[in-house]
C-alpha cells in the first residue's frame, strides 16, 4: 500500500507527490511530524520500536510521528499519528521545524509537544513498550540503551527551544 508524500524544496515548498519508501530510497525531501509527549508532571514518554520494523528495530525513541499526507499540515500530521500510535486524540503545540539531514535520509522535520495521559492504547505494530522519564532518567538512559540518532539529534534541539 502506497504512502503518498509531498516533496518539497530547501524552504519546505511543494514539489510534487511520491510514494514515501521511493522518495526516501532515493533521498528526497518530504516532511515528517512528531510530538514529544510528556504528561502532567512533565516526565517524558519514551518508547520501544518493535522487532519487526525495517528502519531501527528495538531502538528507544523519544519521538511519535510519521509522514506527513498530502494536503495534510505538519500539526494535523503530528495530532493524526498519536491517535494511530498511542490511541489518544490530544492538541499538539509546535515547538520547531528544520531541516534533517539524518541517519534516515533528508526530510524537513516538524516537532511538536503534547501533554498525553499516563494511561495509554498503543498500536503493538508501533510500540512494544513504553514507560515515562524525568529529562535526568533521560540523558542516563541514552548512554544505556540504543536510541533512534534522529530523534536523540530532534530532542536536543527541542530541549533548547522548548519553554519550560
Amino acid at each position: 500500500m502506497e504512502e503518498l508524500v509531498e516533496l518539497v524544496d530547501d524552504q519546505d515548498d511543494v514539489l510534487g507527490v511520491m510514494d514515501r519508501a521511493e522518495a526516501t530510497r532515493r533521498g528526497l525531501l518530504h516532511r515528517i511530524a512528531t510530538t514529544i509527549c510528556r504528561d502532567e508532571r512533565g516526565r517524558i514518554l519514551v518508547h520501544r520500536r518493535p522487532g519487526h520494523l525495517a528502519r531501527f528495530p528495538g531502538y528507544y525513541d523519544v519521538m511519535v510521528g510519521g509522514a506527513v499526507g498530502v494536503g495534510e499540515p505538519y500539526a494535523q500530521a503530528a495530532a493524526r499519528e498519536l491517535f494511530e500510535e498511542l490511541g489518544v486524540r490530544v492538541p499538539v503545540r509546535p515547538v520547531l521545524r528544520f531541516l534533517c539531514r539524518g541517519v534516515a535520509g533528508p526530510y524537513w522535520l516538524g516537532v511538536h509537544e503534547a501533554v498525553v495521559p499516563r494511561e495509554l492504547r498503543p498500536d503493538p505494530e508501533e510500540v512494544s513498550w513504553h514507560g515515562w522519564m524525568s529529562e535526568a532518567e533521560l540523558r542516563l538512559a541514552v548512554w544505556r540503551w540504543p536510541f533512534v540518532p534522529d530523534g536523540q539529534y530532534a530532542f536536543g534541539r527541542y530541549l533548547a527551544c522548548a519553554p519550560r
